[in-house]
């Protein structure tokens, strides 16, 4: 059942009506637990019982969101064991109430405190050892130096609303600098989570982009095939790791790898700080303007970004008063 499951979904990946994001991640959660614990059952052995014990046993590693996501997946295959005749009725399965965590935007000031240490710290070496880089980390020989794409990538994601996948997979081509009444980059990027559309920035990419490209063209990684963070390392899963744990380091110099209520802080915060700072600044911008330009939904705003803005943040709003028209 599982198998056919699969092969549902992958076909709806090639016909672009699942992400192919999505469809790995099913496939990585059948191999990890899902298939391990009721591979060899039949649809009909599966009970409410077995489903509530195993989101106990999921839940003491997992967030509440990754543990319904375990659950929703079970259930996806036994409605599909219902449909082909396999179970004659579907159990109940546990109700997993979802907490909505904050992704742990920068404030303004902590973003000028990161982005100028990452500048600061350029050309400095890692202070863990590189024997401890490689065997904790991964890194290879001479990676432990702070390069300068690391403040270009943190300007860069604050200013554009992209995911930090998006920093590996981004190629000169899909850049373009438009001058009008605006000045702006248009980033016609690879289809992330089922969108498309191209992302506009905001004008400061503009000028990260120029200094990347006058750094880059004396080394001849500035073509269009060039990618634009850490062009030197074809591997690219690797390069996302190294400006992760180089970030990290940024994050540790700072003593900003926390935010106010304990939680830890990656790459991603990035983005959510692009997207509260307009959010709390934009000048009255509409949610969905702001979420078809991030490529993510309205929901998606209001529910993991909108949630860590405050009245006091926007205390001027709050307190305004319509204009009596004459």
């Amino acid at each position: 059942m599982a198998a056919q499951v699969y092969a549902n979904e992958q076909a709806r990946a090639e016909r672009g009506e699942f992400g192919k994001g999505s469809l790995r991640m099913l496939r990585n959660r059948l191999d990890a637990h899902i298939l391990p614990r009721f591979g060899m059952l039949q649809p009909a052995d599966v009970t409410y019982k077995m489903m509530l014990e195993f989101s106990q046993y999921l839940s003491s590693a997992n967030t509440s969101t990754t543990v319904s996501h375990y659950i929703i997946i079970v259930r996806k295959i036994l409605v599909h064991a219902v449909s082909v005749g396999a179970l004659a009725v579907l159990p109940e399965t546990p109700k997993i109430k979802v907490r909505t965590n904050s992704r742990g935007a920068f404030t303004p000031t902590e973003y000028w405190t990161i982005i100028r240490a990452a500048r600061k710290l350029r050309g400095s070496k890692h202070p863990l050892s590189p024997a401890k880089l490689r065997t904790e980390y991964k890194l290879q020989k001479n990676h432990n130096v702070m390069p300068p794409d690391v403040a270009w990538a943190i300007g860069f994601m604050v200013n554009s609303f992209i995911r930090p996948g998006d920093l590996a997979k981004l190629k000169h081509k899909h850049i373009e600098i438009v001058r009008s009444k605006n000045t702006y980059l248009r980033l016609t990027l690879p289809e992330t989570k089922l969108h498309n559309a191209p992302i506009v920035t905001l004008q400061p990419a503009v000028r990260i982009y120029q200094q990347i490209c006058k750094y880059q063209q004396p080394r001849k990684l500035a073509n269009a095939d060039d990618f634009l963070f850490l062009p030197d390392f074809k591997n690219r899963q690797y390069a996302m790791s190294l400006l992760s744990t180089l970030f990290n380091w940024v994050l540790d110099h700072t003593s900003l790898k926390l935010n106010a209520n304990g939680k830890p802080r990656s790459l991603y915060s990035l983005r959510h700080s692009s997207i509260t700072f307009r959010l709390l600044y934009g000048g009255g911008i509409d949610l969905v303007t702001l979420a078809r330009n991030a490529r993510t939904g309205i929901d998606v705003i209001n529910n993991h970004y909108a949630s860590s803005v405050t009245g006091e943040q926007n205390i001027a709003m709050l307190q305004s008063r319509r204009t009596q028209s004459t």
